[in-house]
């Protein structure tokens, strides 16, 4: 049965645990711990940028315990992030890495898949998923070159063993269920969202970010985005993890991205029918006072207006 929502809020209100979970050699950064649910953890990223010191790790991630082994939500974006994540999933759980889901194509989603593909891990996606990693991947390593140096050695393509057809797939590992389902291209083309139905959690991957503004990508379309946020708030989530910022609930969600998507779609794409210009309609949209409180909203708000444009435009 799904959470009830004072449930849901008591779960919403536990303490950030950090103690007792490894970090790597040398090193002092870890992704910040939250229970969720009984054998569910989030493990949170910063919302600022990537960085060598945090690993490219400024994302959300999962860890979920079954009785067959622990299942993580993304590998990470280099082979030492993915040694890291693995660290803190079994210390958690106390029980190896069986299975890793990627829910997108952004580098920290993926990029760590080879460091557990040698393992013997089984990697799992839509095939959807890995056409657009594909397309990526040799653009994403060389920006992660410049960012994290050293941190980036041994890091090769690795896609999921197990790629699934069509838009939905449902998986069952020692008692948990475990639905991944495509709605439509989000942040990425071919973003999921991973649904754990008896509980009522979402792991929305890049769907959803809290407290910081969204980023619009070159790949980006901000109207199938939002069409895909529309059809996750349908399945009524008691808690969601998002793609980056805090656990959060469905209001929040709705307030930090998709009442920014449906800005975008409601501002920036009538411009583009009526060939207003790139420019222009940067320039009358750039002070937007309602989305300012949101972290990044300097650096990311005009180059929002500008994708969305170009990419309302191209779409006529």
């Amino acid at each position: 049965m799904r959470l009830p929502s004072l449930l849901a809020a008591s779960l919403l209100a536990l303490p950030l645990l950090t103690q007792s979970l490894p970090a790597a050699a040398g090193d002092t950064f870890m992704p910040t711990v939250q229970r969720v649910a009984e054998g569910v953890h989030a493990l949170i990223g910063p919302t600022g940028a990537r960085t060598h010191d945090n690993h490219a790790l400024n994302a959300n991630f999962g860890v979920i315990d079954t009785a067959a082994g622990t299942i993580l939500i993304d590998s990470g974006a280099s082979r030492t992030g993915a040694a890291l994540l693995e660290a803190q999933a079994e210390a958690l759980t106390g029980k190896p890495v069986r299975w890793v889901i990627n829910t997108g194509a952004q580098d920290h989603r993926w990029l760590g898949n080879g460091y557990f593909a040698d393992k013997g891990v089984e990697v799992i996606a839509l095939a959807r998923t890995v056409e657009t990693q594909q397309a990526v991947a040799g653009d994403q390593l060389a920006a992660l070159t410049t960012v994290l140096g050293d941190r980036l050695a041994g890091t090769t393509p690795t896609h999921a063993s197990r790629r699934l057809a069509g838009e939905h797939g449902v998986l069952e590992l020692g008692g948990r269920r475990i639905e991944l389902h495509y709605f439509a291209d989000a942040h990425f083309p071919g973003d999921i969202v991973v649904w754990l139905p008896d509980e009522g959690i979402a792991f929305a991957g890049d769907h959803v970010y809290v407290d910081r503004l969204l980023g619009i990508r070159p790949q980006s379309n901000p109207e199938t985005w939002l069409a895909a946020f529309e059809a996750l708030k349908a399945l009524q989530p008691a808690v969601i993890v998002p793609g980056h910022g805090p656990v959060t609930d469905l209001a929040t969600a709705e307030a930090d991205t998709g009442t920014y998507l449906r800005y975008l779609v409601d501002k920036v794409k009538g411009l583009a029918e009526d060939l207003a210009g790139v420019d222009t309609a940067v320039a009358e949209l750039a002070d937007a006072p309602q989305f300012a409180r949101l972290k990044n909203y300097d650096e990311l708000h005009r180059l929002n207006l500008s994708r969305a444009y170009l990419a309302f435009e191209a779409a006529q």
